[in-house]
């Protein structure tokens, strides 16, 4: 799913863990627009990416148990970029926060994400 949605990961100058999409035919919905399939794959990626550095060294990893999103602002073309915030770092299960962007800065979208810690088989 990243690489077909040419998800790239970085760090912003805060330390945050962020990613990066195109909005294009493979994200758009029938209107044009960004598809909110899109929008959940992106911060479902980010946060289980964010997780699993978390805990990879501790012969773990991370799945995703919930994802949701909240559509504020519409995007047709560009990028959007989604940074994420660690709010919950349990033994179990982490929650992230996640707020989506377009290129001009304005918040598009804001996604709540699950994962749950798993011994790494």
């Amino acid at each position: 799913m990243v690489e077909h949605l040419d998800i790239r990961f970085t760090v912003d100058d805060e330390g945050r863990l962020c990613a990066t999409m195109p909005v294009d035919a493979r994200t758009h919905q029938p209107a044009g627009l960004l598809h909110g399939g899109a929008t959940a794959a992106l911060a479902e990626s980010l946060g289980s990416m964010g997780s699993f550095l978390l805990v990879v060294d501790e012969g773990k990893t991370a799945v995703g148990l919930e994802v949701s999103a909240n559509h504020l602002k519409g995007v047709r073309g560009g990028v959007v970029t989604a940074t994420g915030e660690l709010v919950h770092a349990g033994r179990s299960t982490h929650v992230w926060d996640i707020r989506l962007r377009d290129e001009r800065g304005a918040l598009c979208a804001v996604c709540r994400l699950t994962t749950m810690i798993i011994d790494r088989k």
